[in-house]
């Protein structure tokens, strides 16, 4: 399960740039055409989260739609599937949204 390391990952990064607070609230933007399941990132979450800063955080997890851009025919549209074919029905198509994980926000809270 890579979205243990994904997770991890995260909670190091957060662990690091704020070591001595208290993280209430983490912003994860997890593209749909990303790889990761946003339900295994919060069971992850939850877990290994434990001792750390965001111990007792709330995961709040959006996930925009994939944009797939048409090299043929100059067309942006809703792509479901990383290797996606355009309306037009070329597969000349490049991935330009949807498939980014980011940190968006990080909210301490008050109480430390």
């Amino acid at each position: 399960m890579h979205e243990l390391a994904v997770t991890e990952s995260v909670i190091a990064a957060i662990s690091t740039q704020l070591p001595d607070s208290r993280v209430a609230v983490v912003h994860l933007e997890i593209g749909r055409l990303s790889g990761v399941m946003p339900d295994a990132v919060r069971f992850c979450f939850a877990l290994a989260g434990e001792g750390t800063c965001v111990e007792g955080a709330r995961l709040d997890i959006t996930q925009p739609e994939g944009v797939g851009d048409c090299a043929n025919c100059g067309t942006s549209f809703p792509a479901r599937d990383p290797l996606a074919v355009c309306p037009c029905g070329s597969a000349d198509v490049t991935i330009s949204g949807g498939a980014d994980l980011m940190i968006k926000a990080v909210e301490v809270a008050d109480d430390v």
